[in-house]
C-alpha cells in the first residue's frame, strides 16, 4: 500500500523493489511490470510527472518467485536447484527519479566507451574523451541548472553524422525464454508474462521499439493465463511492434526430432500465428539449439519460410564458422538466406563495445553492409530495458560508430536479399562442436520421444483408414492436436536433449506417460483399431496390422495360455492387415547349438552368429555368396530359446562400480539382423556407456540417418572439422559400407553415435550431475541391432529394416474381416518412403500423405491405393495447394516425381463411402 507525498508534485515517482527472486507487479488485477535484479528491472514507474488529479494512494501486489532469472541453483548457474533456497527482499521503497541525472550519465557512458574502445589511432576517440572532460568541467553536481549545458556538449558529438558507406546495425528487441531449462514449464509461463508485460509497457513510451518473439506455445500460455496482456500483445502485433517470428510450436532441438515431428513444429506453429495474428512467419528463428539438421532448409521452404536466424555456432569449441551471412543449402538442394548476428549473442545490451564487435566480427562485411543486433536479457527472460534503448538512441547515426536503427527481421532480411549476389553457400548440416552429450543424456526422455512419435504415426494411419472405411467414424483431430502439442513441447531444445533439471524431466515424462500424456492418450484410439477393420463379430486367429508402406515378413509373438508367448511367422501387406489363421514354417528355422567349449552359435539362413562363454559377439557372418566376419566385444550366457522361429541367449554382468546390464540376444527366422534387447540398472556418476562394433569394412565415410534422408560423415580425423565431430547424432540407423558389403547399426531410441575408422559405436547412457544430479539413474530398456549386408545399404533394405525395428507389427484379436489380407497404400519404388498419413485440415474426407525419397536418387514412383480417391493434388507442408499441383488419377495410382531427398505431400479427397475393407 503506497502513499505518495503531495510535496512530490511534478516529480517522476518510482516504486523500487530489489530482491533475488523474480517478481511481477500487479495493479488493478492486471500484470504491469516484471521485476528481475539480474535483468536490471528493479523499479516500476508510478508516474512520470505527478499531477494533483492522479491518485496519491494506491495498492500494488508483487508476485514473487523463489528463483532468480537463471533458476535456483547453488554455487553455479547450472547447479541443481537448492531445495533450501530462501529469497531475500533487500529494498522496497518509494523514490523520486531524477531523469536529468540519468540522461547525463548515459551520455557520459557512451562518450567514455567511445574514447576507450575506438583506439588511439581514431580521431573520434580523442574527440569523445575531450567532450566528456568538458562536460565534467561544466557540470556542477550540486546545481541542476548546469546539466543542460553539459548535455548540449554531448549532443554535439552525437549529432555529427556518418558517411554513406557506414555499416548499418538492425537493432531488434528480443527476450529469449527457454520453455524449460533450469526451471519447470509452469515457471516459464510466469517468465513470459513478466518479460512481455515489461516490453508492452516500454512500447507505450517508446513507439519505435520493435520486439521479435518466437514460440507459439509461449503465446498460447499467455493467451490462456493472461488474457488481458495477450489482447494488448495482439494490438501491438497489428501495429508491427510486437513481431511473432520462428513459425514453430517451440524452439525445438535441431537434431533429434523426426522429420515428421519437425513438419508438425512448423504446421502447428504457423497455423497458430495465422489464426491469432493474421499471418505466418517468414523467418525461422532458432538461436540457441545444439546444431541444425541438413534437412531443415527444405522443411523451412515447404512451410513458407526462406530466411533463417541463429547464433549458436559461435559456441563452436574447435573451429570458427566462416560466415555470418550466407545461403544454407540442405541435402535436397533447397536454400535459405541465413544470418548469424555477428555480435555472437541474442542478449545484447546496446553498449558501444557490442556495436563495434558486431562490425569487426562480421565475416561477410565485404559482401553485405547490414547486421542484426538482438538486445534484451534472455534465456531466463527479462527482455529489453529503457537504458538499452537510450544508449542506442545516441548511436543512431554518430560519426565513428556503426549506424544503429531500430528495425525488424523483415527489414533486415529484405536488405540482405538485395545485397545477396556475392554471398557464399554452405552445404549440409550446421554442426555445433559442443554439447555432444545432449545426444545421449536423459535416455528416458529420448525413448519417450521415439515411442510417442511411433504412437502418433500409427494412430493417424489407423484413424485415417477408419474414416475411409466408415464415414460415420470421427477422426480424433482435437485429441491428436493436443497430443502432438505435448510431444512438440517436449522437443524443446533443453528438454529432449536432456540439458534440464530434474523437475523438467519429471514434467516431460508425465507428458509422455501420464493420464493426459501421449502414450496413454494415443493408445485409446489405437485400441479401437480392430473394430475399424470389420463390422463386428469375430473370426478365428489374429489380425496383424502393418502401419508401414511395404510388405513385411516377420516373427510375431502373441499371448498364449498361462502367460506364455506363441510365436508365428507372418507376411503382412503394405500399410494394411493380414488375417493369421494357419501359421507357416520359415524356409530355414533358426538353429541354436552349444559347442564343446561352451560357446553358442545361432543361424537362420541369412546370418550366422557365434557368442563366447562371456556373451561376447565373436563372429557375425552374412550367409550367401562372400562372407565378411564382424568382430566386437559384448558380454555372460545361456540359451533361452532353442530355435525354430526364434533363437535367443541371455546374460547379465556388472558394468561400472554398481550397475548391472542384462541382454537377450535374439535371432528370428528370415530376419537379416541380430537384435540386442538390453536392460540396465544404471547407478553411475560421470560415466558414459557405449557399445562398439569393430567391423571388417574399410570406408572413408559412414552414413547416418537424419530427418527424411541421410548424410555422410568422415570416419577419419584428417582435419579439425573432422575430429570435432568425434560424437555425432543419427536417428534409426548408421551404416559403414565398402563396395559390395557393409554393416548397419540399428536402434529403437538412441541418437548419439560415431564411426571412427572401422568401429561403429552407439552411445547408450550417460551420468552427468548438473543441472540434474539424478540424470539417467534408474532402470532402462532399449534395443539395438547389427545388420551385415551385401551391396549398398539402399540395395540391402537397411532403411526399411530400421523402420521395422521401430514400428512393430500390431497383433490384435480378429474381427470379421471381409478378406484375408488388405493393403491401403503401397509405393512402387523402394527408394520412396511413405512417412505419414493424416487427415488434412481441409475436412474429414481429405487425407494428406507424406512421402520422401530416401536413397539419394532421382526417381518416379507410383502411390497406389484402393481407397476411393475423388481428386488429388500436391500441397506444401502447411497443407496449402501448390500451383500446378493437381495430380491426374491414373490406373497405376498417383505418379510422383522425386529428386534426391525431396519431401512430397499429396493431398487426396476421398469419396464418402460406407463400404468395409
Amino acid at each position: 500500500e503506497l502513499s505518495i507525498p503531495p510535496a512530490w508534485a511534478g516529480r517522476e515517482v518510482h516504486f523500487v523493489w530489489e530482491s533475488d527472486g523474480e517478481g511481477m507487479v500487479w495493479r488493478d488485477a492486471q500484470p504491469v511490470q516484471g521485476l528481475t535484479k539480474e535483468g536490471e528491472k528493479t523499479s516500476y514507474i508510478l508516474t512520470r510527472s505527478l499531477k494533483e488529479s492522479e491518485p496519491h494512494s494506491l495498492t500494488l501486489y508483487v508476485e514473487l518467485a523463489c528463483n532468480g532469472l537463471f533458476g535456483a541453483g547453488q554455487g553455479s548457474m547450472i547447479a541443481p536447484p537448492d531445495p533450501d533456497r530462501r529469497v531475500t527482499l533487500s529494498k522496497a521503497e518509494l523514490v523520486v527519479f531524477n531523469r536529468d541525472v540519468y540522461e547525463l550519465l548515459v551520455d557520459l557512458e557512451i562518450l567514455l566507451d567511445m574514447a576507450q574502445l575506438l583506439g588511439e589511432e581514431n580521431q573520434r576517440s580523442f574527440q569523445a574523451l575531450y567532450t566528456a572532460n568538458q562536460m565534467v568541467n561544466v557540470c556542477d553536481v550540486t546545481d541542476p541548472s548546469t546539466f543542460p549545458a553539459a548535455r548540449d556538449l554531448a549532443a554535439a558529438i552525437f549529432s555529427q553524422r556518418n558517411g554513406e558507406s557506414q555499416h548499418t546495425i538492425h537493432a531488434m528487441g528480443h527476450c529469449h525464454i527457454d520453455s524449460a531449462w533450469l526451471w519447470p514449464y509452469e515457471e516459464t509461463v510466469r517468465k513470459c508474462a513478466r518479460s512481455w508485460v515489461t516490453v508492452v509497457h516500454l512500447m507505450e513510451h517508446n513507439p519505435e521499439l520493435t520486439f521479435a518473439c518466437s514460440q507459439a506455445q509461449q503465446f498460447q500460455w499467455v493467451r490462456s493465463c493472461y488474457p488481458g496482456l495477450y489482447t494488448r500483445i495482439q494490438h501491438l502485433a497489428a501495429k508491427g511492434q510486437f513481431i511473432p517470428v520462428g513459425g514453430t510450436w517451440v524452439e525445438m532441438d535441431g537434431n533429434l526430432p523426426s522429420g515428421e515431428s519437425m513438419v508438425r513444429q512448423f504446421l502447428q506453429g504457423q497455423r497458430f500465428f495465422q489464426e491469432q495474428f493474421g499471418r505466418i512467419c517468414t523467418e525461422f528463428w532458432l538461436p540457441d539449439t545444439f546444431g541444425y539438421s541438413a534437412q531443415l532448409p527444405q522443411l523451412m521452404r515447404g512451410s513458407g519460410i526462406r530466411r533463417f536466424l541463429t547464433q549458436k555456432l559461435s559456441w563452436n569449441l574447435v573451429n570458427s564458422f566462416p560466415h555470418h551471412t550466407f545461403f544454407w543449402e540442405g541435402i535436397d538442394g533447397s536454400q535459405v538466406l541465413t544470418h548469424f548476428p555477428p555480435g555472437d549473442s541474442y542478449g545484447m545490451q546496446g553498449r558501444v563495445a557490442e556495436m563495434l564487435k558486431t562490425v569487426k566480427n562480421n565475416k561477410d562485411k565485404g559482401r553485405v553492409n547490414h547486421s542484426a543486433f538482438l538486445f534484451g536479457f534472455g534465456d531466463g527472460g527479462g527482455g529489453p530495458t529503457q537504458k538499452m534503448l537510450d544508449r542506442m538512441k545516441r548511436m543512431r547515426d554518430t560519426d565513428g560508430l556503426p549506424r544503429v536503427q531500430i528495425s525488424t527481421p523483415d527489414q533486415l532480411f529484405s536488405v540482405l536479399e538485395k545485397e545477396s549476389s556475392q554471398l557464399c553457400t554452405w552445404v549440409g548440416e550446421l554442426f555445433l562442436e559442443l554439447h555432444n552429450g545432449t545426444y545421449t543424456t536423459q535416455a528416458q526422455i529420448k525413448k519417450g520421444n521415439r515411442e510417442c512419435e511411433r504412437i502418433l504415426h500409427d494412430v493417424e494411419v489407423l484413424s485415417s483408414l477408419a474414416v475411409a472405411q466408415d464415414s460415420a467414424f470421427q477422426y480424433p483431430a482435437s485429441q491428436l492436436q493436443q497430443l502432438w502439442r505435448l510431444l512438440l513441447l517436449n522437443q524443446f531444445h533443453d528438454v529432449l536433449p536432456g540439458s534440464c533439471i530434474q523437475l523438467v524431466v519429471e514434467d516431460a515424462l508425465q507428458y509422455y506417460t501420464g493420464e493426459q500424456g501421449v502414450w496413454l492418450g494415443g493408445r485409446s484410439p489405437g485400441a479401437a483399431a480392430p473394430a475399424w477393420w470389420g463390422w463386428g463379430g469375430s473370426s478365428p486367429g489374429s489380425l496383424v496390422l502393418n502401419t508401414l508402406a511395404w510388405e513385411r515378413t516377420e516373427v510375431i509373438a502373441s499371448p498364449g495360455p498361462g502367460g506364455t508367448e506363441t510365436l508365428a511367422l507372418v507376411t503382412v501387406p503394405s500399410m494394411g492387415y493380414a488375417l493369421v489363421q494357419e501359421p507357416f514354417e520359415p524356409p530355414q528355422p533358426v538353429a541354436v547349438r552349444k559347442q564343446e567349449d561352451g560357446s553358442i552359435t545361432m543361424e537362420n539362413g541369412v546370418i550366422a552368429v557365434c557368442l563366447d562363454t562371456m556373451g561376447r559377439l565373436t563372429s557375425l557372418q552374412l550367409l550367401d555368396s562372400g562372407r565378411k566376419p564382424v568382430t566386437t566385444l559384448l558380454q555372460p550366457l545361456e540359451i533361452t530359446l532353442a530355435g525354430g522361429l526364434r533363437g535367443s541367449v541371455s546374460f547379465s554382468l556388472q558394468v561400472g562400480k554398481s550397475s548391472t546390464l542384462t541382454q537377450e540376444i535374439i535371432l528370428d527366422a528370415t530376419c537379416p539382423y541380430l537384435r540386442f534387447l538390453t536392460q540396465v540398472e544404471w547407478k553411475e556418476a560421470h560415466k558414459f556407456l557405449k557399445v562398439e562394433f569393430p567391423v571388417q569394412v574399410r570406408s572413408t565415410n559412414a552414413t547416418y540417418e537424419i530427418q527424411f534422408g541421410h548424410l555422410q560423415r568422415p570416419t577419419h580425423w584428417n582435419t579439425s572439422w573432422d575430429w570435432a565431430r568425434f560424437e555425432v547424432w543419427a536417428h534409426k540407423w548408421l551404416d559403414l559400407s565398402e563396395h559390395g558389403f557393409g554393416v548397419a547399426l540399428l536402434n529403437d531410441c538412441k541418437y548419439g553415435a560415431s564411426a571412427h575408422r572401422n568401429v561403429l559405436s552407439l552411445s547408450l547412457l550417460r551420468a552427468p550431475k548438473s543441472p540434474d544430479a539424478t540424470a539417467d539413474i534408474g532402470h532402462h530398456q532399449f534395443t539395438y541391432a547389427v545388420m551385415p549386408h551385401q551391396g549398398s545399404f539402399q540395395e540391402a533394405g537397411v532403411i526399411q529394416q530400421a523402420y521395422n525395428l521401430n514400428f512393430p507389427l500390431h497383433v490384435v484379436p480378429a474381427s470379421r474381416a471381409q478378406c484375408p489380407a488388405w493393403s491401403a497404400f503401397s509405393v512402387s519404388s523402394p527408394a520412396v518412403v511413405l512417412e505419414a498419413v493424416k487427415q488434412a485440415g481441409a475436412g474429414p474426407e481429405a487425407v494428406v500423405v507424406r512421402l520422401y525419397e530416401a536413397h539419394g536418387s532421382t526417381v518416379t514412383a507410383w502411390l497406389q491405393t484402393p481407397l476411393p480417391v475423388k481428386e488429388a493434388m500436391l500441397c506444401d507442408l502447411l497443407e496449402r495447394p501448390l500451383a500446378q499441383g493437381r495430380l491426374p488419377l491414373e490406373q497405376q495410382g498417383l505418379r510422383l516425381s522425386f529428386t534426391p531427398f525431396r519431401v512430397l505431400s499429396p493431398w487426396a479427397l476421398l469419396q464418402p463411402s460406407p463400404w468395409g475393407f
